[in-house]
């Protein structure tokens, strides 16, 4: 893989040639200043707004109160930094919010914010303002790729490892979107040799009945709409069939194995050569419940889907037995003064 395949596939690269047959997007640039806040693992606040918008619901508030989830300790007269603030970037936004309906998901040059959506109140990627995007953006383990490891795997990278510019698309938020009609499609030597259920963890029994159209309609609009227009040889591409036929192309993703193959495996994609005909394209879907695949997505940060010694449950619990304990000996002090 080269640095030029893994660059075709950031968003402010692909988006103009597909914008016709993708979902409404507007692109910014991020100033250098906000690339070195979301890089401080330090830094742990969130910007201040000058809209006076406050992305951490009560719930989340009260959380840290109860467990007294201090990360870190400043003595009574230790002077403490302001927030950060990025009002150009903010007011741009805001604009662009509007302009979009009210409601976008944000997404950097090439991934988005999906491992943080545990800590939205919505418990998705949904955002109408530039502090819920703040909060998500920063809280997401998965941009680190972006921010600094683009590069990793080609084999002519440069010295650097990341791109010059970083932008951030805000896609507009369509709450009737349903994840079982989202595909991956695998092209290999500018041909499609395999399509996937972009969603399985769960069975779709309509998605079953409707699987032979479905295909049909995705290998049309690869050869119509994608083949011609994207330069590189092997890559992969998501894309959303609506209700009534019509196809979206939703993002591209190099061909590395850092990129899901979902219901294939790399080892059966690499065997492809490219040479296959078209209508003997599989379209591979979850059939029945033994057939999920569990682990490809989740709302909480990794270290939660462990349970045993020093995992990120034992310690919550824990915090929390300590605090219900001495809940119930001031309790138990109060009774007895009484």
């Amino acid at each position: 893989m080269k640095v030029i395949e893994v660059d075709r596939c950031q968003i402010q690269e692909w988006y103009r040639k597909f914008k016709s047959v993708s979902i409404p997007t507007i692109i910014h640039q991020l100033p250098q200043s906000f690339i070195d806040y979301l890089l401080d693992s330090g830094t742990l606040q969130l910007p201040l707004s000058i809209s006076n918008e406050d992305a951490l619901p009560n719930r989340v508030h009260n959380l840290i109160d109860e467990l007294d989830c201090q990360l870190t300790e400043k003595s009574d007269d230790e002077d403490e930094e302001p927030p950060p603030s990025f009002p150009d970037l903010e007011l741009q936004i805001k604009k662009s919010i509007e302009a979009l309906g009210g409601a976008v998901f944000p997404k950097l040059n090439w991934s988005s914010p999906k491992d943080a959506a545990w800590i939205s109140s919505s418990r998705n990627l949904r955002c109408t303002s530039f502090s819920e995007i703040a909060l998500l953006l920063k809280s997401s383990d998965s941009l680190v790729h972006d921010l600094g490891h683009a590069y990793d795997s080609c084999c002519d990278k440069k010295e650097s490892s990341r791109p010059s510019s970083f932008y951030i698309a805000l896609r507009k938020w369509y709450s009737s979107i349903l994840p079982e009609r989202e595909f991956r499609c695998f092209v290999r030597g500018q041909q499609l040799v395999g399509i996937s259920q972009r969603e399985v963890t769960t069975c779709y029994p309509l998605i079953l009945a409707e699987r032979g159209g479905i295909q049909d309609l995705i290998v049309g609009f690869f050869k119509d709409r994608v083949r011609m227009k994207f330069e590189s040889d092997d890559y992969t591409f998501d894309v959303y069939v609506t209700n009534d036929g019509r196809v979206k192309v939703l993002d591209f993703n190099p061909w590395a194995e850092f990129t899901l193959p979902l219901l294939f495996t790399w080892d059966e994609l690499e065997g492809f050569n490219g040479e296959e005909k078209q209508e003997d394209v599989e379209l591979r879907v979850v059939e029945r419940r033994c057939g999920i695949r569990p682990g490809l997505k989740t709302a909480v940060p990794r270290e939660f889907l462990e349970a045993g010694p020093g995992s990120g449950w034992e310690q919550v619990l824990t915090k929390a037995f300590e605090e219900l304990q001495q809940q119930q000996q001031q309790q138990e002090t109060s009774d007895d003064d009484h």
